[in-house]
């Protein structure tokens, strides 16, 4: 299937990374056995991101996106092919490298918060730091610092249930933030949200694009999609197409 691109033809065609690349993807496949069947979620993905850039990679279901979706954010492998992340191999770690990998290199942000209930927003947003082994004192103050900038300051004591949807999902993205990650990586993240706490979460993501973050954003729904600067389209496990969002387009 032909690429249709508006955008450098270099960052769909992928051979290896350059300085300033976040995200490299070779060749990626990524083929399932089903019975005496395989199913080829990916066919071959040549996909370069880069240095705060703001891409959606978009598609319908079963199209392949949260296949590619679950490599980028090593959470699965290839079958065949090569995928760099801020310059590291990971196509071939085991998954105790991948999970440590993940956890210094990517942060998450899931259409249902994935936060734990009982905790204050404070200690949902110290996990990942806990994981890491950062100093009690020290991962406080970073907690309470990403708390502030998300705007959710007078709430880092409240637990998930005394918070509204939208301020769940802020949790949820200062909890990305807070191990300053190469990339935030958002499956949905408005999703659980009505239209205008969903503009509020989109606003915030413009935010931390402008603040320098590197964000790849994940959705079937094209008016999400347009609210970052480039759109990636998969389309039976392969890229569709690869463009400028109108949004960027109309303010050129």
């Amino acid at each position: 299937m032909a690429i249709e691109t508006t955008v450098d033809p270099t960052l769909s065609n992928a051979s290896g990374p350059r300085p300033g690349d976040v995200i490299v993807t070779d060749n990626l496949w990524k083929t399932y056995e089903m019975g005496d069947q395989q199913v080829h979620a990916l066919r071959g993905v040549n996909l370069r991101i880069r240095h705060n850039e703001y891409v959606a990679i978009m598609g319908p279901s079963g199209s392949g996106k949260s296949t590619l979706m679950n490599l980028i954010g090593c959470l699965d492998s290839p079958s065949q092919g090569k995928y760099w992340l801020n310059g590291h191999d990971v196509s071939e770690l085991n998954d105790d490298e991948l999970a440590r990998i993940r956890n210094k290199e990517i942060g998450f942000v899931f259409q249902t918060f994935n936060l734990l209930a009982r905790a204050t927003s404070l200690h949902n947003v110290e996990l990942p730091l806990i994981y890491n082994g950062t100093p009690a004192a020290e991962r406080i103050e970073r907690a309470k610092a990403v708390l502030e900038s998300v705007s959710l300051g007078e709430r880092m004591m409240h637990k998930p249930n005394e918070l509204s949807g939208g301020q769940r999902q802020r949790v949820a993205i200062a909890r990305a933030l807070v191990n300053k990650p190469s990339i935030i990586l958002a499956d949905e993240p408005t999703g659980n949200l009505d239209s205008k706490t969903g503009d509020e979460i989109m606003a915030l993501f413009d935010e931390l694009h402008a603040q320098g973050n590197t964000i790849v954003l994940v959705t079937h729904e094209p008016d999400i999609a347009e609210f970052a600067h480039r759109v990636v389209t998969i389309r039976d496990g392969v890229i569709a197409s690869d463009h400028i969002s109108s949004r960027i387009s109309n303010k050129g």
